[in-house]
């Protein structure tokens, strides 16, 4: 299994960083993991055929997360996709690809499809998932849970029960790739990272970041900072730690996140850049 890290930026443009989005290529399938910021040219940066990519996992549906969703669905299309492309991601997910295909790019789609130039419209579906096996490949499996993401602010509760976030845990030729999205140290997030080979998780802020109640607050409730993902990574026994999702930072502050996660984890850490690589 190959990992290759697309984009591991944030919401906040960052020239050095694209929007978040991770591919893992098990034989000849290549599964991706959110759709960020200039996914699409990523996954050409990384040569990998765009037609070859299906299914999509989401893992929550923060604009970061999915802002160029459609682009891979209709450029896949458009670069030889012969199969429907299968996205799954938390409850909104069917509605969100209906919307893009159905009303925002439908005239783009009418456009494409129809005529003496047409290309015959393969679709994207969408499909709302819960935890639990969401995905069976046959030699590989791909579980859901539910993890913490700004639950924690004084949301309506309306909103809360609509506001789902999963992270993915990935099995197959005998080892685990656990995927966080955004979470902080939480149940859901322990049971998809627990003994994994290796874990993708976000890491904001470091410690020296959190320096006013806005900052403490985000790594509180919103996502995990330096201050806690080794001890994630150290209470669910992960073997490899990925970070990513980095706010825009100075290189020295992504020292500092390397000494702050070594305080609680011995393991083996790695600071994802975009396109990183790697075994699994």
């Amino acid at each position: 299994m190959k990992l290759t890290l697309l984009g591991t930026g944030g919401p906040l443009p960052d020239p050095d960083r694209h929007g978040p989005a991770a591919m893992l290529q098990i034989g000849n399938k290549y599964l991706l993991f959110d759709a960020g910021r200039g996914v699409a040219l990523q996954i050409v940066r990384a040569g990998i055929p765009l037609k070859r990519v299906n299914p999509i996992f989401i893992t929550h549906h923060h604009y970061d997360h999915i802002g160029d969703l459609a682009d891979v669905i209709l450029t896949s299309w458009i670069q030889g996709r012969k199969h429907p492309l299968k996205i799954f991601g938390p409850p909104g997910t069917m509605s969100i690809v209906k919307a893009l295909l159905d009303q925002v790019y439908n005239k783009d789609i009418e456009f494409r499809s129809k005529g003496e130039l047409a290309i015959s419209w393969t679709p994207g579906e969408g499909t709302d998932l819960m935890e639990g096996l969401v995905h069976d490949g046959g030699n590989w499996k791909v579980f859901a849970e539910v993890v913490k993401h700004g639950h924690g602010l004084d949301f309506p509760s309306a909103f809360k029960e609509q506001w789902v976030c999963l992270g993915y845990r990935v099995e197959a030729e005998g080892k685990v790739i656990a995927i966080s999205g955004d979470s902080i140290a939480c149940e859901g997030l322990d049971r998809l990272a627990r003994d994994a080979d290796v874990l993708v998780l976000c890491c904001y802020l470091a410690q020296a970041e959190i320096t006013n109640p806005y900052m403490e607050h985000l790594a509180k409730d919103m996502i995990a900072c330096s201050d806690t993902v080794g001890k994630i990574a150290k209470q669910a026994r992960v073997k490899k730690l990925v970070l990513t999702h980095f706010g825009p930072k100075p290189r020295a502050m992504m020292e500092e996140i390397a000494s702050d996660v070594a305080l609680d984890y011995d393991g083996h850490v790695i600071l994802g850049t975009d396109l990183g690589e790697m075994l699994v």
